[in-house]
């Protein structure tokens, strides 16, 4: 039975600070963090034990009908698998590779190897299938030199099983297996009694999985996450939201598990509270979304998780569908958006669509973390009137604010942080900092100056802000967010440039809105907004002042687009630097204010 979401529900975390001479702050919550199992496995097994028969994950059929994977029979396989993969000689120097996206399949392979103490890791599909040079792949498949690769569909992946083919690394899929390749179901054949040996042997200090980062200024790095990072993260998660342990979490997800928000903090959220998680294999695009808000018809969850496009479409759906708002909101604890800035017209809307329509306001927040911070590191309860807020420091970690660049960059330690980047000791040692400190290059501005237990704003990333010409600098990070959101849906995202110049310019990324317009009431329209935005601003630093349409879409190979999807600044300016110089030379496509 579910029970009703009150506000005691969270956290209401009291803070001691030090203030330095050299301007530097720490802050942390008071108490110790709540004492948790020391791996995953441990969470198995007491849901295995305790609720046998309930649906740990569930995915739609072909035909329409959910399959579902009880705890029970999540166990049961997993045993089977892992033994099978350390039959076939993985093991902590022999990690697993999965190439392909969410499955029934990926997660069973997942709980297979922390359940043996078989490092995995799970790779973007555009790795595979996007790049034309597997270059990324490559690096990678060198990197960690995986004992097995693994995708649901053999022939879709072929070409990037054949880029990363070695001697002795086994190749198994679920769909299509060629000669050679080990079929997904044989592995439910394997020696459970090989992966009960190797289960006794775990330790929090155990390697779980490497997620890698973007890669869009070099080669992926493989963050090491141990059980101790996870375990550690989901008690601070429990300690945020309480309400997780009043009745087991249900959860719709469509994000990927290659990335840490849905790979560890959703994924192992549902995990380690008992919960059930439903693949969503909708998207928040045009022809996948249908298939979202069918779900959401279906499932009522407690916790929902989307990126700010996603959340604006589905405004869009709850408006025109009265039952769809009331399952949605019925049991829903929190709303929760990461991956960019929300829109406040957005922020305004889900807010009062709660109200209407439960007759109480529902939690609208986000939070700041990392790959590198298992992810969940600040979060806000707080009820809201302005999107952005990304709270306070979780319990169980130390945060430092330290004054660079005119700004205050923010850096963490605690028992959730990575220990490193596999087989990377210089990239390792450059991310922490002489007090073993994790540095985020994430900037942070206070709420309230006066008061940091009223959360902070996130001011941009440390490595893409620049000076103009004036010696003032730039928050990118913040300049590019309030653009975007003021352009009324006519770009997708810009690129903020002007280092060295006297004003801001960007270069625009049309929206499919914008690109419907006819040529003059484009440049129109766009004009418009941009004076709208410049009203809007508080200085140079914030305002921009001139603007041309990007001409090609952003490279994946490039390093433009990050395996998020997200736009690298940085090597967009890089890779547009005859556009820029254009951009402040003048001409008939320059739109300027």
């Amino acid at each position: 039975m579910h029970t009703a979401i009150e506000q005691t529900d969270f956290w209401s975390p009291e803070f001691s600070e030090e203030h330095r001479e050299d301007g530097s702050i720490l802050m942390w919550q008071k108490g110790a963090l709540s004492p948790y199992l020391p791996t995953l496995a441990d969470y198995l097994d007491k849901w295995a034990d305790a609720t046998p028969a309930q649906t740990w994950i569930a995915r739609r059929k072909s035909g329409g009908d959910w399959e579902a994977i009880s705890y029970e029979a999540a166990r049961s396989k997993a045993k089977a698998i892992g033994g099978a993969l350390l039959a076939m000689g993985l093991g902590p120097d022999r990690p697993l590779l999965i190439l392909s996206e969410n499955s029934l399949e990926h997660a069973l392979l997942g709980a297979a190897c922390f359940y043996t103490g078989i490092p995995y890791a799970p790779l973007s599909p555009a790795y595979s299938l996007v790049s034309k040079d597997h270059g990324k792949l490559k690096d990678i498949a060198a990197t960690l030199n995986p004992g097995a690769l693994y995708a649901d569909d053999y022939t879709a992946f072929a070409p990037a099983f054949t880029a990363i083919a070695a001697e002795g690394r086994a190749v198994i899929a679920r769909d299509n297996p060629a000669q050679g390749a080990v079929s997904f179901d044989d592995l439910l054949s394997g020696d459970p009694t090989l992966a009960e040996a190797a289960r006794a042997e775990l330790r929090g200090e155990t390697v779980v999985k490497y997620l890698f980062t973007s890669g869009s200024t070099g080669a992926p790095k493989a963050v090491i996450n141990t059980n101790t990072m996870i375990c550690a993260m989901q008690a601070m998660v429990r300690d945020c939201y309480r309400f997780l342990e009043k009745s087991p979490p249900v959860v719709l997800d469509w994000a990927p598990w290659n990335h840490t928000a849905a790979g560890n903090k959703v994924s192992y959220l549902v995990l380690t509270n008992g919960g059930t998680y439903y693949i969503d294999d909708g998207r928040p695009v045009p022809g996948k979304f249908d298939e979202t808000l069918g779900n959401l018809r279906e499932i009522s969850c407690t916790w929902y998780f989307n990126v700010p496009l996603g959340w604006d479409m589905l405004v869009d759906a709850l408006r025109d569908d009265v039952a769809l708002a009331e399952t949605f909101f019925s049991k829903l604890g929190m709303m929760f958006y990461a991956g960019a800035g929300m829109a406040q017209h957005t922020w305004d809307a889900l807010r009062e669509l709660s109200v209407r329509t439960t007759g109480r306001e529902v939690l609208l927040a986000t939070g700041l973390g990392a790959t590198e911070t298992a992810p969940f590191a600040l979060a806000c309860t707080d009820f809201q009137e302005k999107a952005g807020n990304v709270g306070v420091p979780s319990k169980g970690l130390i945060m430092k604010l330290v004054p660079t660049g005119g700004k205050m960059e923010l850096r963490l330690k605690g028992p959730t942080i990575t220990p490193g980047y596999y087989g990377d000791p210089a990239k390792t040692a450059a991310a922490f900092d002489e007090e073993g400190y994790y540095c985020m290059g994430d900037a942070l501005r206070p709420a309230d100056p006066d008061d940091f237990s009223k959360g902070f704003f996130f001011d941009g990333r440390v490595a893409e802000n620049f000076k103009l010409n004036t010696g003032t600098w730039v928050a990118v990070g913040a300049v590019r967010a309030a653009l975007v959101d003021a352009m009324g849906g006519l770009v997708r995202d810009a690129v903020i440039v002007g280092e060295n110049e006297a004003q801001l310019g960007a270069l625009l990324l049309l929206s499919d809105k914008a690109q419907a317009f006819p040529e003059g009431e484009r440049i129109r329209a766009l004009t418009d907004a941009l004076v709208a935005a410049s009203k809007a601003a508080t200085g140079s630093a914030s305002r921009v002042k001139r603007a041309v349409i990007l001409p090609r879409a952003p490279s994946f190979e490039l390093g433009e687009v990050t395996e998020k999807g997200s736009l690298n600044q940085r090597a967009m300016r890089s890779n547009h630097e005859d556009l820029t110089a254009r951009l402040y030379a003048g001409g008939a496509d320059i739109i300027t204010i």
